[in-house]
């Protein structure tokens, strides 16, 4: 058994409930771990028909049990065995919110092969890149994404089709259909390779990110932080996330399904903020993980709660700063308050917020959640005071740490360095122990000598009211090095006009420091952004 604790960050004169789970915290990881047991086969012994996942039926949802989950699994588990795949073996899953895509994953565990997921929004391009550098020996997908296989490679033995056998794929329901579903035998420990989640890339070439079982377990206490602990009566979790991102998977399908609580997948197409409200209406959905994009999205829509009748109680948010604006807009229009927090595919959840212990603060992305301890360090690595900027980074070792990159030891060794997990983004921590997120190292804007994280202009700049969404950054400068570029999407009817850049521009002025403005407006009609929703600065700025 792992064992490890971490003390309180905040103040020591602080007296509360979240101080006092920070300084009892003890991590009590198994010796033998496994991520599909934690997620499906332990409650399915005990509650085979409890439902474990919602699935749309074109007249509403209709559930798949625990049991189901844990039979359809172990089958394909022995399926895939049969076609050859062992442990280590890389599966690459390449499907849309649905029954199979969960069935592939607890398969994938219980065998001890390796689960890399792929976004239904990558191209040809990311797509082949990703197969290649895994090394995937076998890819389960649908015909949507066997069109974007064009070159098959040579490590990949076998195609799977959720949608039936064609061109070189076999047929999915055909490999279940054949096999047993007898348990498998399971033996694996909580540092046993069992997911690869690629970074999203923002920062060049996406790595394969590889996490041990014990990532489940690590992240099951960050959801219960701030979904004030989940697993209530009547508790259903949704997401418009991919399920292919750390975002999907680990912030809300596993813990959710760990910890006895449905899920709910929709319908394949793009995110609309009026369907999405309709969706938690419809499928009762009481728990939510929307990124901030997605939240300013759905800020469009007026008086929400009242045209759609939805009840949340939860609601999680992380990928972006949420910024003030967006914070008190969702307390207001979503009925609960937004518990933000933050992490990587490489650590993930380690900052958060839970209005229900008191740890919530409009701008600020939270404080370290029971278990992780967090500091702001400077480029000498010492832990810097408060107010000070500089880069976010989890102390080692950490259950929710990844494993390394897949074949890049140099680049895990520069992830790694003195005990310490370096983020790369960079934040401050106040006297009261919220850190306040303001960008990634090479999104810092340099102007006259100033340092700027564009996090705090993008936030003023939602809330003036003809913008829908906003970007800031660095614009190279003779004078100043740099100025401040602001990319705004407008709200619907806006008209982009001269007076309404100056408009904005002295709103701004007034709110932030003088040299903090932009000093260049560009009006677009979206923002350029990854396949997790985060907005691609580097394109802006090219």
């Amino acid at each position: 058994m792992l064992a490890h604790s971490t003390g309180a960050s905040g103040s020591s004169a602080q007296s509360s409930e979240y101080e006092r789970r920070r300084r009892a915290f003890l991590w009590m990881v198994p010796e033998r771990y496994n991520m599909a047991v934690h997620a499906c086969d332990a409650i399915a012994a005990q509650h085979p028909d409890r439902p474990a996942l919602f699935l749309p039926d074109g007249n509403g949802f209709s559930p798949v049990s625990y049991g189901a989950l844990a039979r359809l699994s172990n089958q394909l588990a022995h399926a895939l065995v049969a076609q050859g795949i062992g442990p280590g073996d890389r599966v690459a899953i390449l499907l849309p919110q649905s029954l199979e895509v969960l069935v592939t994953h607890l398969a994938v565990y219980k065998m001890g092969a390796i689960a890399v997921p792929l976004a239904g929004a990558f191209g040809v391009d990311a797509i082949a890149y990703r197969l290649l550098d895994s090394g995937a020996r076998a890819l389960v997908t649908d015909d949507a994404g066997l069109a974007k296989l064009i070159a098959r490679p040579e490590a990949l033995d076998l195609v799977v089709n959720v949608d039936g056998a064609r061109d070189g794929a076999v047929s999915f329901s055909t490999l279940v259909e054949a096999a047993s579903d007898r348990p498998l035998p399971i033996a694996s420990g909580p540092d046993d390779p069992a997911l690869m989640i690629y970074t999203s890339g923002t920062t060049g070439q996406p790595k394969g990110a590889l996490h041990g079982h014990r990532v489940l377990f690590a992240h099951v206490s960050g959801v219960t932080f701030t979904h004030d602990g989940i697993g209530q009566a009547g508790d259903r979790m949704w997401t418009p996330s991919d399920w292919a991102w750390a975002g999907g998977l680990l912030n809300t399908v596993l813990p959710a399904l760990a910890l006895g609580v449905p899920v709910v997948a929709q319908p394949r197409g793009k995110f609309d903020p009026e369907a999405a409200f309709a969706l938690m209406t419809a499928a009762q959905v009481r728990n939510v993980f929307i990124p901030p994009t997605a939240l300013r999205m759905m800020r469009q829509v007026q008086n929400p709660r009242e045209k759609f009748g939805f009840d949340l109680r939860t609601v999680g948010s992380a990928g972006e700063a949420l910024g003030a604006e967006t914070f008190e807009w969702g307390r207001e229009a979503l009925g609960v308050p937004v518990n933000e927090f933050y992490g990587q595919t490489e650590c993930n959840y380690v900052i958060g917020s839970s209005a229900a212990l008191g740890v919530a603060k409009a701008g600020a992305t939270g404080k370290a959640v029971p278990g992780h301890d967090v500091a702001v360090l400077g480029e000498d690595g010492r832990i810097l005071p408060p107010g000070q900027m500089g880069q976010i980074a989890v102390h080692t070792p950490d259950p929710v740490m990844f494993l390394r990159y897949w074949n890049r030891p140099e680049a895990t060794a520069d992830k790694v360095k003195n005990g310490w997990l370096l983020t790369g983004d960079l934040a401050t921590r106040d006297e009261e122990g919220y850190f306040h997120f303001l960008g990634r190292d090479d999104d810092v804007i340099t102007s006259a000598g100033y340092r700027i994280g564009p996090a705090e202009i993008e936030d003023v700049l939602l809330k003036h009211p003809a913008v829908a969404m906003a970007a800031a950054v660095g614009k190279k400068d003779p004078l100043r090095t740099e100025i401040v570029k602001a990319v705004i999407v407008p709200m619907p009817g806006v008209e982009p006009t001269p007076e309404l850049e100056a408009e904005i521009r002295d709103f701004v002025r007034t709110r932030l420091a003088a040299y903090e403005y932009p000093r260049e407006i560009q009006f677009v009609d979206e923002l350029p952004l990854t396949t997790t929703g985060k907005v691609i600065r580097r394109m802006l700025r090219d």
